[in-house]
Protein backbone atom coordinates (compact mmCIF):
# COMPACT_ATOMS: atom_id res chain seq x y z
CA UNK A 1 0.00 0.00 0.00
CA UNK A 2 1.52 3.41 -1.01
CA UNK A 3 2.52 5.79 1.75
CA UNK A 4 -0.03 9.04 1.93
CA UNK A 5 2.27 11.98 1.92
CA UNK A 6 1.26 14.26 5.11
CA UNK A 7 0.88 16.96 2.51
CA UNK A 8 -2.41 15.04 0.67
CA UNK A 9 -5.24 17.55 1.80
CA UNK A 10 -9.12 16.53 2.83
CA UNK A 11 -11.26 17.24 -0.04
CA UNK A 12 -14.84 18.90 0.81
CA UNK A 13 -17.56 19.58 -2.22
CA UNK A 14 -20.73 21.08 -2.00
CA UNK A 15 -22.71 23.58 -3.98
CA UNK A 16 -21.98 26.17 -1.53
CA UNK A 17 -20.39 26.82 1.36
CA UNK A 18 -22.97 24.78 3.46
CA UNK A 19 -20.55 22.54 3.69
CA UNK A 20 -18.39 24.68 6.32
CA UNK A 21 -20.72 23.33 8.85
CA UNK A 22 -19.47 20.30 8.44
CA UNK A 23 -16.10 21.37 8.17
CA UNK A 24 -15.92 23.10 11.30
CA UNK A 25 -16.37 19.57 12.92
CA UNK A 26 -13.52 18.32 10.89
CA UNK A 27 -11.28 20.77 11.91
CA UNK A 28 -12.06 20.56 15.64
CA UNK A 29 -11.42 16.70 15.41
CA UNK A 30 -8.19 17.16 12.85
CA UNK A 31 -6.51 20.75 13.34
CA UNK A 32 -3.49 19.92 11.23
CA UNK A 33 -5.45 18.40 8.57
CA UNK A 34 -4.66 20.39 5.15
CA UNK A 35 -8.14 21.30 3.50
CA UNK A 36 -9.19 21.86 0.33
CA UNK A 37 -12.98 23.20 -0.03
CA UNK A 38 -15.09 23.40 -3.34
CA UNK A 39 -17.97 25.35 -4.09
CA UNK A 40 -19.86 24.44 -7.52
CA UNK A 41 -20.66 28.52 -7.39
CA UNK A 42 -21.40 27.85 -11.07
CA UNK A 43 -24.46 24.94 -10.65
CA UNK A 44 -25.74 26.69 -7.43
CA UNK A 45 -28.74 25.73 -6.30
CA UNK A 46 -28.64 21.74 -6.43
CA UNK A 47 -31.69 21.70 -4.58
CA UNK A 48 -33.75 22.36 -7.64
CA UNK A 49 -31.97 20.39 -10.39
CA UNK A 50 -33.17 17.30 -11.50
CA UNK A 51 -31.67 13.77 -10.16
CA UNK A 52 -29.71 13.10 -14.23
CA UNK A 53 -28.68 16.58 -14.32
CA UNK A 54 -26.82 16.05 -10.42
CA UNK A 55 -25.72 12.50 -11.00
CA UNK A 56 -23.86 13.85 -14.10
CA UNK A 57 -22.23 16.61 -13.10
CA UNK A 58 -21.49 16.03 -9.44
CA UNK A 59 -19.16 13.33 -10.03
CA UNK A 60 -17.55 14.97 -13.13
CA UNK A 61 -16.56 17.81 -10.88
CA UNK A 62 -15.29 15.81 -8.38
CA UNK A 63 -12.79 13.79 -10.91
CA UNK A 64 -11.31 17.33 -11.70
CA UNK A 65 -11.06 17.85 -8.42
CA UNK A 66 -8.68 14.54 -7.34
CA UNK A 67 -7.00 15.20 -10.26
CA UNK A 68 -5.84 18.82 -9.67
CA UNK A 69 -5.45 17.73 -5.69
CA UNK A 70 -4.73 14.28 -5.22
CA UNK A 71 -6.44 14.12 -1.91
CA UNK A 72 -6.55 11.25 0.69
CA UNK A 73 -9.96 11.57 1.17
CA UNK A 74 -13.20 12.93 -0.33
CA UNK A 75 -16.54 14.55 1.58
CA UNK A 76 -19.37 15.75 -0.53
CA UNK A 77 -20.41 17.96 2.34
CA UNK A 78 -24.29 17.99 0.27
CA UNK A 79 -27.29 16.23 1.76
CA UNK A 80 -28.69 16.34 -2.18
CA UNK A 81 -25.44 15.30 -3.56
CA UNK A 82 -25.29 12.43 -1.51
CA UNK A 83 -28.62 11.52 -1.78
CA UNK A 84 -28.77 11.79 -5.53
CA UNK A 85 -24.87 10.86 -6.57
CA UNK A 86 -22.95 9.29 -3.62
CA UNK A 87 -22.80 5.49 -5.73
CA UNK A 88 -21.87 7.34 -9.08
CA UNK A 89 -19.08 9.20 -7.51
CA UNK A 90 -17.67 6.50 -5.38
CA UNK A 91 -18.03 3.77 -8.88
CA UNK A 92 -15.78 7.09 -10.72
CA UNK A 93 -13.29 7.56 -7.79
CA UNK A 94 -10.10 5.93 -6.43
CA UNK A 95 -10.11 7.55 -3.11
CA UNK A 96 -12.35 7.55 0.01
CA UNK A 97 -15.75 9.41 -0.39
CA UNK A 98 -17.70 10.28 2.87
CA UNK A 99 -20.90 11.00 2.05
CA UNK A 100 -23.60 13.51 3.93
CA UNK A 101 -27.33 12.07 4.84
CA UNK A 102 -30.43 13.58 6.96
CA UNK A 103 -29.60 12.88 10.45
CA UNK A 104 -32.73 10.69 10.51
CA UNK A 105 -31.66 7.94 13.24
CA UNK A 106 -30.07 10.51 15.67
CA UNK A 107 -33.05 12.76 15.61
CA UNK A 108 -35.41 9.44 15.99
CA UNK A 109 -32.90 8.66 19.11
CA UNK A 110 -33.74 12.35 20.70
CA UNK A 111 -37.58 12.62 20.10
CA UNK A 112 -39.55 11.77 22.94
CA UNK A 113 -43.17 12.85 20.92
CA UNK A 114 -42.41 10.38 18.45
CA UNK A 115 -42.47 13.17 15.88
CA UNK A 116 -39.85 14.29 14.29
CA UNK A 117 -39.23 16.94 11.36
CA UNK A 118 -36.90 17.16 8.38
CA UNK A 119 -35.85 20.28 6.70
CA UNK A 120 -33.96 19.78 3.23
CA UNK A 121 -34.39 21.19 -0.35
CA UNK A 122 -36.73 20.14 -2.87
CA UNK A 123 -34.20 17.12 -4.47
CA UNK A 124 -33.73 15.73 -0.70
CA UNK A 125 -36.44 15.65 0.52
CA UNK A 126 -38.07 14.16 -2.25
CA UNK A 127 -35.70 10.99 -2.67
CA UNK A 128 -36.59 7.34 -2.09
CA UNK A 129 -33.14 7.19 0.38
CA UNK A 130 -35.25 9.44 2.51
CA UNK A 131 -37.71 6.66 2.75
CA UNK A 132 -34.75 4.04 3.24
CA UNK A 133 -33.87 5.90 6.46
CA UNK A 134 -37.20 6.44 7.92
CA UNK A 135 -37.42 2.54 7.31
CA UNK A 136 -34.20 1.54 8.98
CA UNK A 137 -33.85 3.81 11.66
CA UNK A 138 -36.93 5.60 12.73
CA UNK A 139 -39.77 2.90 11.88
CA UNK A 140 -42.25 3.86 14.56
CA UNK A 141 -41.71 7.57 14.21
CA UNK A 142 -43.47 10.41 12.43
CA UNK A 143 -41.23 11.92 9.87
CA UNK A 144 -42.64 15.57 8.67
CA UNK A 145 -40.58 16.65 5.71
CA UNK A 146 -40.63 19.87 4.15
CA UNK A 147 -38.61 21.89 1.46
CA UNK A 148 -37.27 25.17 2.79
CA UNK A 149 -34.51 26.31 -0.64
CA UNK A 150 -34.92 29.73 0.38
CA UNK A 151 -32.81 28.66 3.89
CA UNK A 152 -30.23 28.03 1.50
CA UNK A 153 -30.09 31.62 0.16
CA UNK A 154 -30.33 32.92 3.92
CA UNK A 155 -27.37 30.89 4.81
CA UNK A 156 -25.40 32.12 2.19
CA UNK A 157 -26.55 35.79 2.85
CA UNK A 158 -25.69 35.75 6.83
CA UNK A 159 -21.80 34.34 5.92
CA UNK A 160 -21.71 37.72 3.24
CA UNK A 161 -23.02 39.52 6.17
CA UNK A 162 -25.91 40.89 3.85
CA UNK A 163 -29.36 41.30 5.71
CA UNK A 164 -32.07 38.40 5.71
CA UNK A 165 -35.45 38.72 6.49
CA UNK A 166 -35.86 36.61 9.60
CA UNK A 167 -39.72 35.83 8.57
CA UNK A 168 -37.78 33.06 6.21
CA UNK A 169 -37.24 31.00 9.45
CA UNK A 170 -40.32 31.02 10.53
CA UNK A 171 -42.11 30.41 7.48
CA UNK A 172 -39.90 27.23 7.20
CA UNK A 173 -40.89 25.97 10.43
CA UNK A 174 -44.33 26.89 9.75
CA UNK A 175 -44.01 23.96 6.89
CA UNK A 176 -43.68 21.42 9.19
CA UNK A 177 -45.34 22.17 12.03
CA UNK A 178 -48.59 23.25 10.19
CA UNK A 179 -48.88 19.63 9.41
CA UNK A 180 -50.81 16.99 10.70
CA UNK A 181 -48.65 16.06 14.01
CA UNK A 182 -46.94 18.73 13.14
CA UNK A 183 -47.68 20.30 17.04
CA UNK A 184 -46.06 17.47 18.43
CA UNK A 185 -42.71 17.73 16.64
CA UNK A 186 -39.53 17.69 18.98
CA UNK A 187 -36.53 17.07 16.99
CA UNK A 188 -35.53 18.58 13.22
CA UNK A 189 -33.39 16.81 10.85
CA UNK A 190 -31.34 19.99 9.37
CA UNK A 191 -31.15 18.24 6.13
CA UNK A 192 -28.76 20.48 4.51
CA UNK A 193 -25.52 21.35 5.30
CA UNK A 194 -26.13 25.53 4.66
CA UNK A 195 -28.49 24.74 7.24
CA UNK A 196 -26.47 24.66 10.57
CA UNK A 197 -25.41 28.48 9.78
CA UNK A 198 -28.49 29.63 10.49
CA UNK A 199 -29.14 26.86 13.53
CA UNK A 200 -29.60 30.00 15.96
CA UNK A 201 -32.04 31.71 13.61
CA UNK A 202 -34.17 29.01 13.38
CA UNK A 203 -34.05 28.28 16.97
CA UNK A 204 -34.80 31.76 17.72
CA UNK A 205 -38.40 30.63 15.13
CA UNK A 206 -38.77 27.35 17.71
CA UNK A 207 -37.22 27.67 20.59
CA UNK A 208 -38.85 23.86 21.67
CA UNK A 209 -37.16 22.13 18.64
CA UNK A 210 -33.98 20.30 18.97
CA UNK A 211 -32.26 20.98 15.94
CA UNK A 212 -29.73 17.57 15.12
CA UNK A 213 -27.21 17.33 11.75
CA UNK A 214 -24.50 15.35 10.82
CA UNK A 215 -21.85 17.00 10.65
CA UNK A 216 -19.98 15.55 14.22
CA UNK A 217 -20.77 11.70 12.83
CA UNK A 218 -19.19 12.63 9.77
CA UNK A 219 -16.01 14.23 11.76
CA UNK A 220 -15.82 11.03 13.85
CA UNK A 221 -15.68 8.95 10.40
CA UNK A 222 -12.99 10.81 9.00
CA UNK A 223 -10.97 10.56 11.94
CA UNK A 224 -11.41 6.57 12.07
CA UNK A 225 -10.63 6.62 8.24
CA UNK A 226 -7.67 8.42 8.84
CA UNK A 227 -6.18 7.06 11.67
CA UNK A 228 -2.73 5.65 11.15
CA UNK A 229 -2.06 8.99 8.47
CA UNK A 230 0.30 11.19 9.45
CA UNK A 231 -0.32 15.20 8.89
CA UNK A 232 1.65 18.34 9.10
CA UNK A 233 3.25 19.41 12.32
CA UNK A 234 1.44 22.64 12.06
CA UNK A 235 -1.61 24.25 10.40
CA UNK A 236 -1.62 24.98 7.05
CA UNK A 237 -3.73 27.99 4.94
CA UNK A 238 -6.54 26.02 3.34
CA UNK A 239 -8.33 26.44 -0.37
CA UNK A 240 -11.03 27.70 -1.26
CA UNK A 241 -11.71 26.57 -5.02
CA UNK A 242 -15.21 27.76 -6.89
CA UNK A 243 -16.38 26.72 -10.35
CA UNK A 244 -17.77 30.33 -10.32
CA UNK A 245 -16.17 33.65 -10.49
CA UNK A 246 -13.61 34.52 -7.96
CA UNK A 247 -14.19 37.98 -7.72
CA UNK A 248 -17.96 37.45 -6.82
CA UNK A 249 -16.56 35.58 -3.32
CA UNK A 250 -15.25 39.40 -1.65
CA UNK A 251 -18.06 39.41 0.40
CA UNK A 252 -17.54 36.11 1.77
CA UNK A 253 -13.77 36.36 2.36
CA UNK A 254 -14.27 36.98 6.25
CA UNK A 255 -16.28 33.78 6.47
CA UNK A 256 -13.52 31.81 4.88
CA UNK A 257 -10.76 33.34 6.34
CA UNK A 258 -12.70 32.56 9.67
CA UNK A 259 -12.55 28.58 8.69
CA UNK A 260 -8.78 29.19 7.64
CA UNK A 261 -9.81 28.98 3.73
CA UNK A 262 -6.96 32.01 2.72
CA UNK A 263 -6.44 30.77 -0.13
CA UNK A 264 -8.62 31.48 -2.81
CA UNK A 265 -8.49 29.92 -6.88
CA UNK A 266 -11.11 28.74 -9.57
CA UNK A 267 -11.58 25.81 -10.97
Amino acid sequence: MSIIPSSAPLLFFDSGIGGLSVLKAVRAALPNAPIVFAADYAGLPYGTKTEAAISARVPALLGRLVERYKPRLVTIACNTACTIALTHVRAALDVPVVGTVPAVKPAAEATRSGVIGLLGTDATVRQTYVDKLHKDHAPNITLLRHAAPELVSAAEAKMRGEPVDTSVYATAMAGLMDQPDGAQLDVVVLGCTHFPLIEDELRAAAPHVKFVDGAAGIARRIHHLTKDQTWPVDPEEGTFVTTGSVARLNTLLPSLSGFGLTRITSL
